[in-house]
């Protein structure tokens, strides 16, 4: 009976994370802003999986030092941090075009986001950061920085 305390412990923290469990909106559809050498913006679109899972979809063009047009899928874990402000995390990849030739890229993303849906309202804002790898034809790491705004539906 030594493990009794720990299952109780074990039992509790399932408990407390269940119940503290938010669904997140079947799809979203919406604007992503930012960039990291210039300006950048993306249609973007997040479905979810199941659980806490979604993946997100984000087609833009960025101008500055360089012209980039890109898509980028990213799978996505999402978490309540309270109320209606979740923080999460992905990775994913992108394909596209930098000037004429072809790009792709590992990526990442964390951000946090608030939801206020359950005021009423399908609107979704949230601030991420956006780290990429290029594996061809831009070996270089770029990290970008967006804001978005999504209709939950």
């Amino acid at each position: 009976m030594k493990n009794k305390p720990l299952l109780i412990l074990l039992f509790f923290t399932a408990l407390a994370f269940t119940s503290n469990a938010q669904s997140i909106s079947e799809n979203a559809l919406g604007l992503r802003l930012g960039g990291g050498d210039g300006f950048g913006a993306e249609v973007s679109y997040q479905r979810a999986l199941g659980g806490n899972n979604r993946i997100e979809g984000d087609l833009g063009w960025r101008s500055g030092t360089v012209d980039a047009f890109k898509l980028t899928g990213i799978y996505q874990w999402v978490w309540v941090l309270s109320g209606n402000f979740n923080w999460y995390a992905g990775a994913g990849a992108g394909v596209g075009l930098v000037e004429t030739e072809a790009l792709l890229t590992a990526d990442g993303m964390i951000g946090i986001e608030y939801s206020f849906l359950d005021d009423g309202v399908p609107i979704l804002l949230s601030l991420d950061l956006n780290p990429e790898i290029g594996l061809i034809n831009d070996s270089g790491f770029d990290m970008d920085f967006a804001f978005s705004i999504r209709y939950q539906f």
